[in-house]
């Protein structure tokens, strides 16, 4: 149960790096963001950041009932599904400009579910991982992984509100590291399994 606490954590923090770096943005682009949205804009972030890794562990493990060639292809998927996200989240980390203003002052609702799916598409890739998991262990990861979304979303609302606009792209930058060397480390222990 601890592998799978470190491990959710680890996934959790990875698959927030993307959804900290919008809450941050929107606390820069909205200031005076009253509580009320702003718990709601860590809120969606949570539920789909929790969400998708359960729709990923559900398609593996259809896949795997009815596809039994498909199980070895597993760490060459997560490897190359979470090393071409990281790769991207690396790359617009370096190359994106932090300073770049918003010209929209208030995020509609309609906004928000869009930045909620595409930050958290790649969260899907965190089911290749769970497949070991039975379902109530993979619900515990999941509640892990928004939990700790919740957390991390409001956090960069708190300092985007502040003016921590210099972390905005490093953000990026640490959660696609993550998120590669979980790659590796799910492909490379599969070697010894």
């Amino acid at each position: 149960m601890g592998g799978l606490i470190l491990s959710s954590v680890a996934f959790g923090v990875a698959l927030a790096m993307d959804a900290f770096s919008v809450s941050l943005a929107n606390g820069l682009n909205e200031p005076c963001m009253k509580k009320r949205k702003m718990l709601g804009i860590a809120g969606i972030f949570a539920i789909f950041q929790g969400i998708m890794p359960l729709i990923g562990y559900i398609l593996i493990k259809v896949a795997e009932h009815y596809f039994s060639w498909f199980k070895p292809l597993i760490p060459w998927i997560a490897l190359i599904l979470l090393g071409i996200i990281g790769g991207k989240m690396i790359y617009e980390g370096i190359t994106s400009d932090s300073d770049c203003p918003c010209s929209q002052t208030g995020l509609g609702f309609g906004a928000l579910i869009v930045q909620g799916i595409a930050t958290s598409i790649d969260a899907l890739s965190a089911g290749v991982d769970m497949e070991k998991y039975i379902f109530p262990h993979a619900l515990v990861a999941v509640v892990i992984i928004a939990v700790l979304t919740f957390a991390i979303c409001l956090a960069g609302i708190l300092i985007g509100r502040k003016g921590g606009s210099i972390m905005a792209g490093k953000a990026g930058i640490l959660g696609g590291a993550i998120l590669v060397i979980i790659g590796l480390e799910i492909f490379i222990g599969s070697f010894f399994k």
